[in-house]
């Protein structure tokens, strides 16, 4: 199971996929972490996710949890969008895609300003 113990590496991963430009999967954050893709584990995945942005957030850091995305449509699951007030009503439509889009470009140019190791 993804555990608290994992979150140094969760966001470790992130960090590395915002440097790249790029988003991963569900699967791919999972696999990258020593583990085959099950609901339980997302829904522990989605736990760090949410810990790791509160963390980012109360240091002024951009969102990394919206690099986590669906293979199927490259979107955030559906517990990354509830609670958002200022997301689209449909979050599959063109306007769930922008607000995604600018989300991630938020974190890839911050990422990319900050010196890595």
């Amino acid at each position: 199971m993804v555990s608290a113990a994992d979150l140094p590496d969760v966001e470790a991963l992130l960090i590395a996929a915002a440097r790249a430009g790029r988003d991963l999967s569900y699967s791919e954050a999972l696999l990258a972490l020593g583990h085959r893709f099950s609901r339980p584990r997302m829904r522990s995945l989605c736990r760090l996710l949410d810990a790791i942005d509160a963390a980012g957030q109360a240091a002024g850091r951009p969102e990394l949890a919206v690099l986590v995305v669906r293979e199927a449509d490259r979107l955030p699951g559906q517990g990354w969008w509830v609670g958002r007030r200022d997301a689209p009503a449909n979050w599959t439509d063109p306007d769930a895609r922008a607000y995604v889009a600018a989300l991630q470009a938020r974190a890839f140019a911050h990422w990319a300003a900050v010196p890595g190791d």
